[in-house]
């Protein structure tokens, strides 16, 4: 009579995982330590990322080292962690703006354009900086030239104070303490506290402006894209000299900016 096959003992979940997470091929170990640090919203040193991989601390060391020389990986400035590098950044700068309904994104700015009368862009946050996702121009003669991939600073504008507004205040002191508050013109805000009170501000109201903050005669009025969480991902903010529109005439366009926003955010989901 035949002997029934023994059953493995699996041992516990944790362990489970660990021997899986070591099985796997190397490249898959790769791009799941790339997933996990693009979605953790502070560096991760190689201890954090050798317990949420349940991959040994010297394999982890090894990926890290190789990504980072690529340009995946970057060191946070003074600290042992690691952070989305300058060529992960472009990567999903390119997966986000090819992906999904672009077209439709596109004809949206293209509409609020056509109501508004001056430029409008959709941007999201990128690490200390804000990315200009997609963009359209105004015909005015006299404009300020973005490209599509262009990077702007968080304290100065519309879009990136609303990013700050939006972010837990653990993760926006770790961000601030990380970048220098430039005075790009004598209205930008360089004064912690003073910066921390307008982020309260934005959150209260639900919109951010720039007010010459980031180039003398440019002012701009910014409104959050939210996902189904209510989380905000991206910004749809319009731009405009203050010789053509002043700060007062441009608020009077949140009502059609928020309505973007709104089909902004349905063409992310779908």
């Amino acid at each position: 009579m035949a002997k029934p096959s023994r059953v493995p003992r699996l041992g516990p979940p944790h362990q489970q995982a660990a021997r899986e997470a070591q099985e796997r091929p190397m490249l898959l170990r790769a791009l799941s330590l790339i997933e996990t640090v693009a979605a953790a919203d502070k560096g991760l040193s190689l201890s954090d990322l050798s317990a949420q991989l349940g991959v040994p601390k010297p394999t982890v060391f090894r990926l890290t080292q190789r990504l980072e020389q690529e340009g995946f990986l970057a060191r946070e400035p003074g600290k042992r962690t690691f952070a989305a590098g300058p060529r992960l950044l472009r990567l999903g700068f390119h997966t986000l703006r090819n992906s999904g309904p672009s077209a439709e994104r596109r004809a949206i700015l293209e509409a609020l354009v056509a109501s508004l009368g001056e430029t409008c862009n959709f941007t999201v946050p990128a690490g200390s900086q804000v990315l200009y996702l997609d963009r359209v121009e105004t015909r005015w003669p006299l404009r300020l030239h973005l490209e599509p991939g262009s990077r702007v600073p968080l304290h100065c504008t519309a879009s990136g104070k609303l990013f700050l507004a939006s972010m837990k205040p653990a993760r926006r002191k770790r961000l601030l303490d990380s970048i220098a508050l430039t005075p790009d013109t004598p209205a930008t805000i360089i004064c912690r506290d003073r910066l921390e009170k307008e982020c309260a501000m934005i959150a209260r109201q639900g919109y951010s402006t720039d007010n010459e903050e980031f180039l003398l005669g440019l002012i701009a009025v910014a409104v959050p894209v939210v996902d189904q969480a209510g989380t905000t991902v991206a910004a749809v903010a319009c731009h405009a000299p203050s010789a053509r529109l002043s700060l007062r005439e441009a608020l009077k366009k949140l009502p059609d900016l928020t309505e973007a926003a709104r089909r902004l955010a349905a063409s992310l989901s779908d």
